[in-house]
Parts: C-alpha cells; sequence; structure tokens
C-alpha cells in the first residue's frame, strides 16, 4: 500500500512541476476593470470553467469526426507577393493565421506553423490540416499580431523563427510580452484594451476587448491578457476578432472603428455549448458579431485544422450554412480555403 501511495504522489509531483515549467509570467501592473491586481477578467464578470467541469467535460466527451489530410494531399500554389502597395490582399494560412498585405506591409494574426498545439510534441491536439502557406514561402514580415496565450494562438517556435528571419514588431497582450521576452523575443509592446498603436504613417493597430481566458500551464491562468485586434489601413479597415465568446462590447468596436470592411470571426470549437459558450463563438454567434461591427464581408477562422472541442471537422462549416439560410437577408459571410487569398481594393 504504502509504495502504492508512493507512486501516486509521485505522479501528482510530476504533473505540479511540469504545469509549474510551462506556466507563463504574469502581469504586473495597476488595477482595472478588468485587472484586479492579480488576473484579468471579462467585461460582465463572465468567467470559463473550472477544473471540475473541464474533468467532466473530458470524461464525457462525444467529439466528431476528424480525417487527417496529410501533406501529400496539399498542392501548394504561388507564394504570395512580396508585398502589396495598392489595395489589400488578405491570405489565409490556417486556423487564425491570416497574412494581410497593404501599403507595402506585412502583417501575420496568431502565426501558428506547429504540428501540435500543446506544451508536449508526443500529446495534445493534432493538426489535421497543412497550413496553406509553407514558412518558407512567407514575404518579409513587419508585424506579428497575437491574440492570447495559448497554444493555438502563440506557437513559440513560429515566433521564434519569424524573429530570426524578419525581426518584425511583436502586438501582443498585457503580460505576454514577458513570456516573449523569456524567450528571446524583445521587440514588443504590450497592448491593453482599447489601446491603439501607429505602426507606420498610414498604418495603426487597436488591441480590443474578446471574452475568453488565458494560460500556458496549470498555475498562470488568466494572469495575462487575451483580446482581438482592429488593423486601420488607407485600403481597408479590419476586425480580428482573436479567441472569444459572443458578449456585449462587440457594436462598442464597431461603432469606434467603423468603417469594418473585413471581419475575421471565429467558427469553430463550440461544442458542447455548456462548456464552450463562454469563450467560443458558434456559428450562428459568428454571424451575430458580423452584425454587431457592421462589417462589410466577414470570413471564417478557427475551425478545421486542431479537434480542440466536440464539434467535428465540418460542422462549423454545415452550421454557418444553415445558420446563413436563416438569416432575413444573407450577409457576406465567407469561407476561405487554407492558401487563397482576396483582394480588396
Amino acid at each position: 500500500m504504502i509504495w502504492f501511495l508512493g507512486i501516486i504522489l509521485f505522479g501528482v509531483l510530476g504533473i505540479a512541476l511540469t504545469g509549474w515549467s510551462v506556466s507563463a509570467p504574469g502581469y504586473q501592473g495597476p488595477k482595472s476593470d478588468h485587472f484586479n491586481g492579480t488576473t484579468f477578467q471579462n467585461i460582465g464578470g463572465v468567467d470559463s470553467k473550472n477544473l471540475w467541469q473541464v474533468l467532466k467535460w473530458m470524461i464525457n466527451r462525444e467529439q466528431g469526426e476528424w480525417v487527417e489530410m496529410t501533406k501529400s494531399d496539399v498542392s501548394y500554389g504561388k507564394p504570395p507577393a512580396k508585398k502589396v502597395e495598392k489595395g489589400l490582399q488578405l491570405t489565409y494560412v490556417n486556423h487564425s493565421t491570416f497574412l494581410i498585405q497593404t501599403a507595402g506591409f506585412n502583417i501575420l494574426t496568431d502565426p501558428v506553423w506547429a504540428e501540435r498545439v500543446s506544451p508536449f510534441s508526443f500529446m495534445g491536439p493534432r493538426r489535421m490540416r497543412p497550413p496553406g502557406i509553407r514558412f518558407r514561402d512567407l514575404p518579409p514580415i513587419d508585424v506579428v499580431l497575437v491574440s492570447h496565450n495559448h497554444y493555438d494562438h502563440l506557437d513559440i517556435d513560429a515566433l521564434q523563427r519569424l524573429k530570426a528571419d524578419f525581426d518584425p514588431l511583436f502586438l501582443v497582450p498585457l503580460g505576454v510580452d514577458l513570456y516573449l521576452q523569456k524567450k528571446g523575443i524583445s521587440k514588443t509592446i504590450s497592448m491593453d484594451w482599447w489601446n491603439e498603436e501607429q505602426v507606420t504613417d498610414t498604418v495603426s493597430v487597436a488591441f480590443v476587448p474578446a471574452q475568453h481566458f488565458s494560460a500556458r500551464g496549470m498555475f498562470d491562468r488568466d494572469k495575462t491578457l487575451w483580446g482581438g485586434f482592429v488593423l486601420q489601413s488607407p485600403a481597408a479597415n479590419i476586425y480580428f476578432a482573436g479567441d472569444t465568446g459572443y458578449g456585449s462590447f462587440f457594436p462598442e468596436i464597431g461603432k469606434r472603428y467603423a468603417p469594418i470592411k473585413i471581419g475575421l470571426i471565429p467558427i469553430g470549437a463550440y461544442k458542447p455549448r455548456w462548456f464552450m459558450s463562454p469563450v467560443h463563438l458558434d456559428p450562428e454567434e459568428a454571424i451575430q458579431v458580423h452584425h454587431d461591427v457592421e462589417a462589410e464581408v466577414s470570413i471564417g477562422m478557427h475551425y478545421g485544422t486542431f479537434p480542440l472541442a466536440d464539434d467535428g471537422q465540418y460542422d462549423p462549416l454545415n452550421d454557418l450554412k444553415k445558420a446563413l439560410a436563416q438569416q432575413d437577408s444573407t450577409p457576406d459571410f465567407r469561407i476561405l480555403e487554407e492558401g487563397k487569398s482576396l483582394m480588396f481594393n
């Protein structure tokens, strides 16, 4: 019996040490309406689920079907242009990663090229679809936007490669800069909700609220901020929602940064709703966000790449199609294949 208890204790200690080792540094700063001095909160106090609810979900999971697409199934097209001087070109890479090119300036959102979005190389959500752009085919990157520190949005290996190849500016939420600096990335600006940064004479970036949470390990829950971005350029204003549940702040984003021409809105990782609704939009809510921010065109993201929840690989697309069909007038809400681009003049 003693040896058995010893094994259990050793296992618990091992898990705790691992959880501690991968936890990110926490933000330290003055209190605000969404920071209590230690952790950040969502607007309205909406909280994600606790550990016991996580375990309940994991024990009772009924995950939909996923089929892995291998690299041999992919035929990569022509690499994107080095620069786009006139208009704006938007290219979908995968998950929540977009290449935005405008005014001779290249921006990446939440760059993820990892095979697994996990602290481990041998376990955790595995990539089911290759990225639409090979890393080596990227044009020079000037700015990287990171919405929060979850592994499917902050791929530290990709960020370090971007630093080595292009030395871009990293715009990140409060506290995430501490983790990047720990990993050798110092060219960072940390942003609070509603902060704005002028990145060129004609292009600025605002950081806006989202309803979500943060953590990379067991001991850093909500110790860094999360959010979305609005890119303001002569060609178009683009709203990148990051990762979010549905909240009251979307109309305010639309009002402050009108007119929003393009919305990049998550549509996946939403089942079961009792568990996922505080932190992930379902397709119907994504359409409502499109209306709330008054986007001219919206593009779905955060689906089909990594099995993060119980929705199957094609559930977001099928449910989005159904939700669009129920609208009084069909909004311009599109799906863009990996590697495909849209040009806006």
